[in-house]
C-alpha cells in the first residue's frame, strides 16, 4: 500500500477494528498456505500479482475464482493480523492465492492496531512462510509515530528470525524509511534467510543500491512506472529481482475484478519492457519464473505479441 493511495487508507477505517475472527484458525495453523491443487493435476499460472489486497475487495471470492479461470496467482497482503486469519480461513481452498501475515504501519500510527495486534502479528509471523504487508512509513502523516512502527517491525522480524521457515517471503512497505527497514531486516539476518520484497520502492538511489546488495527483490506496479524515479529504478534493477504487482483495489472494501488485475499487470509488463529495451516475452518468462518460485507455484510463461497466452 503506497503513500499516494490515501483514499485506500480512509476507506480502510470502516469496520476494521474487530477482534480476531472467531472461526479463524489459530497460530498452530498459520504455516505457509500449502498448495491445494487437485492431486495429479499441476496447474501452470501465467500472471502473478505479488502485492494486492484481495481480502479487502468487496467481491473477493468472485475475484479469486475469476483469477483461477484467468490463470493468475495472487499474493494477498493483509494489513492486520485479524485480517490475515480471516483471509486464511476464506481463501484456504483456491490454489492460486497465498495470504501474508500483515501489520501495516498506517494501522499502527493511527491507533487501530496496538500492543495486542503487534503480539498477534509476531506470533503468526513466527509460523508463517508469507508475511506482508509490513514495514515503515516515515512520511509527513505518519512520522510522528516512527518509534511505534519500529517497535512493531522489530517484533515481527525478531519472531521470524527466531523461527526460520524455508522459503519465507516478506512484502515490505517502506516510505521515506528504506534505510531503517533494511537496518531491521539485516540486524535479524532476514535479508539472508528470507526473500525480502520491497513493494513500490521509492527510496533514495543509495538505498536502492544497498537493498540490491542485500539481495532484496522489488515488486513493480504501473503507478510506480508513472514516476521518473520509478522508471529509472525499474531500468536498474536486475532482471532476476523484478516482480509485478497491482496494489489493488483502488479503495479498500470496494469491488474489483480479475480483469482489472490482469490489465494492470499487463500495462506494467509492457511499460517495463519498453523502459528496459527488452523483449516482452523474455521479460514475462523471467518474472513468472521468479514469482512462481516465491509462491511455490508452477509458471506458464508463454507470452505472444498479440497479448494472448499459450501453453508451453
Amino acid at each position: 500500500m503506497s503513500e499516494n493511495m490515501r483514499k485506500k487508507e480512509g476507506a480502510g477505517r470502516r469496520g476494521h477494528e474487530g477482534a480476531i475472527h472467531p472461526e479463524a484458525p489459530g497460530v498452530e495453523m498459520a504455516a505457509s498456505n500449502a498448495s491445494t491443487e487437485t492431486p495429479g493435476f499441476e496447474h501452470r499460472w501465467r500472471l502473478f500479482d505479488m502485492h494486492c489486497h484481495l481480502d479487502r475487495m468487496a467481491n473477493a471470492d468472485e475475484v479469486a475464482r475469476e483469477a483461477v479461470a484467468n490463470d493468475m496467482a495472487l499474493f494477498c497482503t493483509t494489513v492486520t493480523p485479524a485480517d490475515a486469519l480471516a483471509a486464511r480461513s476464506r481463501f484456504g481452498t483456491p490454489p492460486n492465492v497465498r495470504v501474508g501475515v500483515g501489520l501495516h504501519p498506517w494501522w499502527i500510527t493511527d491507533g487501530r492496531c496496538g500492543e495486542i495486534e503487534i503480539e498477534q502479528a509476531a506470533q503468526l509471523a513466527a509460523a508463517s512462510r508469507f508475511i506482508g504487508e509490513v514495514g515503515l512509513d516515515f512520511g509527513p502523516r505518519h512520522a510522528a509515530n516512527a518509534q511505534r512502527q519500529l517497535d512493531a517491525l522489530e517484533a515481527i522480524a525478531r519472531a521470524c528470525a527466531g523461527h526460520p521457515v524455508e522459503g519465507r517471503v516478506l512484502s515490505i512497505h517502506a516510505v521515506r524509511s528504506a534505510g531503517e527497514a533494511l537496518d531491521v531486516f539485516e540486524r535479524h539476518g532476514l535479508t539472508a534467510s528470507a526473500h525480502c520484497i520491497f513493494h513500490w520502492f521509492s527510496g533514495a538511489s543509495d538505498q536502492l543500491a544497498r537493498a540490491l546488495d542485500a539481495g532484496c527483490l522489488f515488486s513493480i506496479s504501473e503507478r510506480m512506472l508513472a514516476t521518473r524515479r520509478g522508471r529509472e529504478y525499474a531500468r536498474q534493477i536486475p532482471l532476476d529481482r523484478l516482480l509485478l504487482e497491482t496494489d489493488l483495489p483502488e479503495q479498500l472494501d470496494k469491488p474489483c475484478s480479475a480483469d482489472q488485475i490482469e490489465a494492470s499487470l499487463m500495462r506494467a509488463l509492457h511499460e517495463l519492457a519498453h523502459i528496459r529495451g527488452t523483449d516482452e516475452h523474455a521479460l514475462s518468462t523471467r518474472i513468472a519464473k521468479t514469482s512462481s518460485g516465491l509462491l511455490g507455484l508452477q509458471p506458464r510463461p508463454s507470452y505472444r505479441s498479440n497479448n494472448q497466452w499459450g501453453d508451453l
